[in-house]
Parts: structure tokens; C-alpha cells; sequence
């Protein structure tokens, strides 16, 4: 059975965000239907989330996941992929742990097939609901469109601008790797080497959020920040077209990017000129 996320008063500095996610990015109509999924680590987030569906008036279900599973999940529970393929939006806001991939990905099959409008909110904490969930999404949206042309060691590194990781790419892969920081640059080659797509190049992509406006050591929130961002390793074959595959998805944001798109600048330290 679906479970409920809040016995408590809710903060209402949350609900904002909440807002801006539920109304503004997944336009949540009443005649529609939504589940959520969360975490005991998330609920004061989801039962926000839960207020402003409720305040729309749409059909629900929540789950909790330690309610139907062990964590770190092997699979996502069943009761839970039907449920979601009821349903016409989707929002998932839960906290990551290690060998988890799989079973997002057995959610995201589910929300890729039914076509589902689904918020993938992985590791949303309450300063990312303060901060970059309070944006002016329709401002960001219109930056976005002017820009087309054609999980883990966040928590225990943190910002590294005082001793920062070099990657070396070379032919889409990772070719070396440099950092004073010797626990950091092991961790990320054994999570790179995890299987033979790891340290490939999965995912490249511009963070478009100017309410973002600075590093916070998260990267649900630091990805979007103006700049750039690429991943290593599943490339999200359902949205980008790849042909390969890869158990791990690990993504680095850097700072102060200039960019150009067909020799026009778009970004100069870090600042958008269009």
C-alpha cells in the first residue's frame, strides 16, 4: 500500500520549491494522476511535495522505499513500477546509494515507455530547494532554447577547488587522471573502471539555472549552475540515441567556462552573453 509522508508540520520554506517543481516544471493538472517516491532520508522534502499536489488536486500514490525494500535496492519493487505506470507525471526524491543504478533504471524504463512527465530530484537536500529550486524556471526554459544546437563522493568530497581532479579525455575516454588528493583520484578510477563502458563519455551537457549562482559540493545542483558538465559512463540510450551501456553514471561540473557554439562566444567565465 502507497505509504504517507508527513505526521509532522511541514516547513514552509520547502514549499516554494515545491511549488516551482509540482505547478512549473512538471505542470501538474488536476484531471492528472502522480507517484511519488521517496526515502526516510527525504520525507521532509516529499511531504512538501506531497502539500503541493495535494493543493492542486491531483490523484496520488507515495512511497517510501525502505516500506518495500532492503537498501541499497537490487530492484525496484514491483508494487511500485505498477503503480508509477498509472500514473501520467512522476517524481522521484530520494538520497543515492552505492549499486543502486539498476533499479532507477528499471524506474526509468517504466516512465520512459509510458511517457510519464517525471522529476528526477536523486539527492535533493532542503538547501537545494532553497536555492536552486526557487528559480524562475520559465527564465531558465527560454535560456535553455537559445542554447540548442542541433553520486556518491559529492558527500564526502565535496567541493574541490582547492585541490581539484584533472581528467584527461582523449577518443570519448578516460586517459589519465590527477589530484594531490590520492584517496579522491582512486575512488573515482575504481568507480571509472567499474566495467568496460565506465570511463566512457556518457553525457554532455550546459547548466542553464541562473539562480545557481555558486559551487555547493552537491551535484543534483551544481550541474545546473551556467557551465558545463559531462558524465562518464550510462549514456541514457532512451534520450540520446547511444548504442552502449554501462552499470555507473559519475558526473563532474567545473567553474568559469567559456564557450562557443560555430565561433559565436555564449559563455565567458561563466556568465552567459546571449
Amino acid at each position: 500500500m502507497p505509504d504517507r509522508a508527513y505526521l509532522h508540520p511541514i516547513d514552509p520554506e520547502l514549499l516554494p520549491g515545491a511549488r516551482n517543481a509540482v505547478e512549473v516544471c512538471l505542470r501538474l493538472k488536476p484531471e492528472e494522476r502522480i507517484t511519488i517516491i521517496t526515502d526516510t532520508a527525504t520525507r521532509q522534502i516529499a511531504a512538501a511535495l506531497q502539500r503541493e499536489v495535494e493543493r492542486v488536486g491531483s490523484d496520488y500514490s507515495l512511497f517510501v522505499l525502505e516500506h518495500h525494500a532492503r537498501r541499497p535496492l537490487k530492484y525496484m519493487p514491483e508494487i511500485i513500477l505498477d503503480d508509477l505506470a498509472l500514473s501520467q507525471v512522476s517524481i522521484f526524491a530520494a538520497q543515492t546509494q552505492p549499486r543502486e543504478l539498476g533499479a532507477r533504471t528499471e524506474m526509468t524504463n517504466v516512465v520512459n515507455h509510458h511517457r510519464i512527465r517525471h522529476a528526477h530530484m536523486v539527492n535533493i537536500n532542503c538547501q537545494i530547494m532553497l536555492e536552486g529550486m526557487r528559480a524562475d524556471f520559465c527564465a531558465v526554459d527560454k535560456l535553455s532554447q537559445r542554447l540548442v544546437v542541433g553520486d556518491y563522493l559529492c558527500e564526502r568530497f565535496g567541493d574541490l577547488q582547492s585541490n581539484p581532479l584533472t581528467i584527461e579525455v582523449e577518443n570519448n575516454r578516460i586517459r589519465a587522471l590527477h589530484s594531490e588528493n590520492k584517496d579522491l583520484r582512486d575512488e573515482f578510477r575504481a568507480y571509472t573502471n567499474t566495467d568496460e563502458n565506465s570511463d566512457r563519455v556518457g553525457e554532455f551537457a550546459i547548466g542553464t539555472n541562473i539562480a545557481c549562482t555558486h559551487i555547493i559540493g552537491h551535484i543534483l545542483q551544481d550541474e545546473k549552475i551556467p557551465g558545463v558538465h559531462i558524465a562518464f559512463g550510462h549514456p541514457y540510450a532512451e534520450h540520446t540515441g547511444a548504442n552502449w551501456t554501462s552499470k555507473t553514471h559519475i558526473d563532474c561540473v567545473g567553474r568559469d567556462f567559456d564557450i562557443w557554439f560555430n565561433g559565436q562566444q555564449v559563455m565567458r567565465e561563466g556568465n552567459f552573453l546571449i
